[in-house]
C-alpha cells in the first residue's frame, strides 16, 4: 500500500477535485496520509485568485524536494505533482522552475493522472497534461465515491465566460460547461447512499448551469435542484458561486418553494459603483443588483445574504468607495468576503494604473468594519431562535458536537457526540462573532429529535 498526501490551496471546487483525485489513485493502491514526509505521493492542487499564489507553491515544493531527496537518500522514491489553477497558468515553467515536480495537471486534465504515473514509472522524466477535455474528464471518473462526513461537495459546471477583467478563471478553467442532469444524479445518490445528507452544487458560475437532462433539454439550476431534492436521505442542497446575471425566476421561485434547498446564497457584488462594475466587465449595474436581492426577499424572506467585495480596483475614486459602502448598508450581509484588489498576471485590469496600498488598506478596514458589524447582527438576531443543525464532525470539548444552521452558521452543541450524522433542532442560546452556541431542544430525547 503506497501512501498519497495532497495539500488542497484555495475554493470548494479544489476541494472536490482533491477528493476526486483521490478516488482516481485509490485503485493504484495510494491511502490517504496524513503528512508529506510520509508520502509516496504529493498533489499540490493550486489556486490562482489569491495574491502571490505561484509564489507559496514554489516554497512549498522547495521544501518537497527536501524530503523528496531525502526519501532517495533511503532507498525510497517521491512523486510530486502540481495540479489545479497555478499548474494551468504556469505549465512547463513549474518543471524549469524546479525540477523535483513529476507531474504537472491542468483541472480539466487530472483524471489523467494514473497515465501519467505510469509514462512516469516507465519513461522517467517529467509529465505535462493542460488541455481542456472538460467533457471527457467527468466522463471518465472513478464512480466510486470517497466520503468524509455527512456534507460533501459536488461539481455540476465548470469554466466562466463572463471575463470579468480581473478574473484569472476564464484562462484556467477554461469556457462554461454543464454536466449531463443524469450523471450528477447518480452520483448525487451515490452519495446519499454512503450517509451524505447535504450536498453543496459546485460551478465557478453555478447559476449557469444548462446541462442535458433525460428528456434531451436543457436544464436550469432550479430544475436539477429539484430534481436532487426528491433524492431520499439527501436532506439539505446548497450552491455556489453564483453571478447576478445568471439568477433567473425559476431559481428565486426554488428559493421560495424547495424546503430541501437552504435560506442562504453567495450572490458577489464585487462593488457599488456603476463605473467601476462596468470597468470590472461584471455586466450588471448597481440597480440590477438591488433590484434582485429585492424579488429574492420577497420569495424569500429569511434567508441570508453573503457577498464577495474588491476594494481598490484600479481607477477607484473615494466616490465609488462611498457607493460601496452604501450599498453594503443598502441590502446588509449575515456574512462575506472582501479583499484589496490585487493585480492578476494576464488580466485586463492587471496593466491599469494601480491604487496606493495605503489607500487600499484604509477602504478595506472600513468596509470590513460595516460588513463584521452587519454579521454580528445577523448572528445576534439568531439568539433565541429554534433551527435546525446538521452536525458534522467532534467538538473541542468532550461530548460536543459542531454543526450548521440552514444559514451556514458554525453551530456547537453539548452532549450531542452522537448526533453526528443528523439533523437536530436547537436553540441558540450565545452568539460569538463566528459561530453560535446551542443546547439541544428535547435533549432526553435525542435519538427522536432528528429528521
Amino acid at each position: 500500500m503506497k501512501k498519497l498526501f495532497i495539500k488542497t490551496y484555495g475554493c470548494q471546487m479544489n476541494v472536490y477535485d482533491s477528493a476526486r483525485m483521490a478516488d482516481l489513485l485509490a485503485p493504484l493502491g495510494y491511502a490517504p496520509a496524513d503528512a508529506p514526509d510520509a508520502a509516496d505521493m504529493v498533489i499540490l492542487n493550486t489556486c490562482h485568485i489569491r495574491e502571490k499564489a505561484s509564489d507559496k507553491v514554489y516554497s512549498e515544493l522547495g521544501k518537497l524536494k527536501v524530503l523528496k531527496e531525502e526519501k532517495a537518500e533511503a532507498g525510497g522514491k517521491m512523486l510530486i505533482a502540481v495540479a489545479g489553477c497555478v499548474a494551468q497558468a504556469e505549465g512547463a515553467e513549474i518543471i524549469k522552475r524546479q525540477g523535483a515536480v513529476d507531474i504537472v495537471v491542468g483541472p480539466q486534465s487530472y483524471h489523467r493522472l494514473p497515465e501519467l504515473i505510469a509514462r512516469i514509472n516507465r519513461d522517467k522524466g517529467h509529465a505535462l497534461d493542460t488541455d481542456f477535455p472538460v467533457e471527457e474528464k467527468f466522463d471518465t471518473l472513478p464512480e466510486e465515491i470517497g466520503t468524509n462526513g455527512p456534507t460533501a461537495f459536488l461539481t455540476v459546471q465548470e469554466g466562466c465566460d463572463k471575463f470579468c477583467t480581473f478574473c484569472v478563471v476564464p484562462y484556467t478553467r477554461g469556457a462554461e460547461y454543464s454536466r449531463p442532469v443524469a450523471q450528477i444524479e447518480r452520483e448525487a445518490r451515490k452519495l446519499a447512499e454512503k450517509g451524505v445528507r447535504e450536498i453543496t452544487l459546485l460551478g465557478q458560475n453555478v447559476n449557469a448551469f444548462n446541462g442535458e437532462g433525460p428528456d434531451g433539454e436543457a436544464w436550469s439550476l432550479a430544475r436539477l435542484v429539484r430534481k436532487l431534492a426528491a433524492i431520499e436521505g439527501l436532506d439539505r442542497i446548497r450552491y455556489t458561486t453564483s453571478h447576478p446575471r445568471d439568477m433567473s425566476d425559476d431559481l428565486i421561485e426554488a428559493h421560495r418553494d424547495i424546503e430541501a434547498l437552504m435560506p442562504y446564497l453567495h450572490l458577489p457584488v464585487q462593488s457599488g459603483s456603476d463605473r467601476i462594475l462596468d470597468g470590472m466587465n461584471r455586466q450588471h449595474t448597481r440597480d440590477d443588483y438591488l433590484r434582485l436581492v429585492e424579488r429574492i426577499r420577497a420569495a424569500r424572506p429569511d434567508i441570508a445574504l453573503s457577498s464577495d467585495f474588491i476594494v481598490g480596483f484600479p481607477g477607484e475614486t473615494d466616490k465609488d468607495f462611498a457607493d460601496t459602502m452604501r450599498l453594503v448598508r443598502e441590502v446588509g450581509y449575515a456574512s462575506h468576503f472582501s479583499f484589496k484588489y490585487s493585480p492578476r498576471p494576464g488580466t485586463p485590469a492587471s496593466t491599469q494604473k494601480q491604487i496606493a496600498e495605503d489607500v487600499k488598506a484604509a477602504r478595506l478596514e472600513e468596509l470590513q468594519t460595516l460588513l463584521f458589524a452587519q454579521q454580528r447582527a445577523f448572528n445576534e438576531a439568531c439568539e433565541g431562535m429554534t433551527m435546525n443543525v446538521l452536525f458534522e464532525k467532534p467538538g473541542r470539548q468532550a461530548a460536543q458536537a459542531i454543526g450548521r444552521s440552514p444559514f451556514l452558521q458554525p453551530v456547537h452543541a453539548d452532549d450531542a457526540a452522537g448526533l453526528i450524522g443528523k439533523i437536530v433542532p436547537v436553540t441558540i442560546e450565545k452568539v460569538f462573532p463566528n459561530s453560535l452556541s446551542a443546547r439541544l431542544l428535547h435533549p432526553s430525547r435525542v435519538a427522536e429529535a432528528v429528521s
